[in-house]
């Protein structure tokens, strides 16, 4: 017990001592414009500003080249589709290219030029960042009043936004015009346990557990890359939110917990895409990790919970 004792304490010393206190929130020079269909430069707007469009969709990519095609012929298909029933409807799509190697800035940039850089922007980072971190720059470059944030490979069908928008809906009234709208795997998972390996059904059950046990309780899949958040619950989260990789949808759905922000979990079609950018072992083994001092860190009061301007 007294050994038990040392090593959770000396556990928590760790996630303490190696936390960094505010979340990198820095925004490079080159990360302060986009590249507009004519190939001019223009400054990207702030999560800061009044809302102008109804839905940003955020995507973040990091060497897509061959699966953002599929992805973004199905979401543009239809936001065009929508915005010509309903005129009122209006929409961006923001690429954020998180330091790719291979030829994804191009590939999105032909959207652009297509649809116009009202409608598609590229916003391209020096750096990896990690998931997060680009749907992060993402968000704060985003001018919609709901933000969606949606996965490059297109694995969830882009049509049950309107599912997302039910469970945001459904939330209503929204404490100070906060609320988060999950879309959720949750259902399908007896059908996925019989495809894995038991090796990664077990490491999958063990996040699980991790998840529910170290941050959030009430929602099942925390993981699924289909998220809708309103403008003022997407500033509040992103501005509070300092893991940058894999485990960083966990710290989100955390800090809206203890925030007050509701959330729904609303099942979507979901399709696994192959070229998957996760290492199994290494990374379950990462998002534990973080996990862990997720939970230590806001426990320990090395993360607080307040809002800081990205600059």
């Amino acid at each position: 017990l007294i050994l038990l004792i040392s090593f959770s304490s000396q556990v928590c010393t760790i996630a303490h001592v190696t936390a960094k206190k505010m979340p990198t929130l820095h925004r490079h020079e080159e990360e302060k414009f986009f590249v507009n269909a004519e190939g001019r430069k223009e400054p990207v707007p702030s999560i800061h500003d009044p809302p102008a469009r109804e839905l940003s969709v955020v995507v973040p990519s990091y060497n897509e080249e061959d699966r953002l095609p599929l992805m973004m012929d199905e979401a543009l298909d239809y936001l065009e589709k929508r915005q010509k029933r309903d005129p009122s409807f209006s929409y961006e799509v923001i690429v954020v290219n998180d330091g790719s190697k291979d030829r994804t800035t191009k590939v999105a940039m032909e959207y652009c030029k297509k649809y116009g850089s009202d409608k598609v922007r590229v916003l391209s980072l020096v750096k990896n960042r990690g998931k997060g971190g680009a749907v992060r720059m993402g968000v704060f470059s985003s001018r919609g009043k709901k933000i969606l944030m949606a996965d490059a490979d297109g694995a969830t069908k882009f049509a049950d936004i309107e599912k997302v928008e039910e469970g945001l809906k459904n939330l209503q009234p929204w404490p100070n015009q906060m609320a988060i709208s999950c879309g959720s795997r949750a259902h399908l998972e007896k059908d996925s346990v019989a495809k894995r390996s038991y090796f990664r059904t077990l490491l999958m059950y063990g996040f699980h557990f991790l998840v529910w046990f170290l941050c959030v309780k009430e929602i099942r899949d925390t993981q699924c890359g289909f998220k809708l958040l309103t403008r003022e619950a997407a500033l509040r989260t992103f501005s509070t939110l300092h893991i940058e990789r894999w485990a960083f949808d966990v710290e989100l759905l955390y800090i809206a917990q203890h925030l007050k922000i509701p959330i729904a979990e609303v099942a979507v079609n979901w399709t696994e895409i192959e070229g998957s950018k996760l290492v199994p072992f290494w990374s379950w083994l990462q998002m534990g990790k973080d996990l862990l001092f997720i939970r230590l860190r806001y426990m320990t009061g090395a993360w607080q919970l307040e809002r800081r301007k990205c600059n």
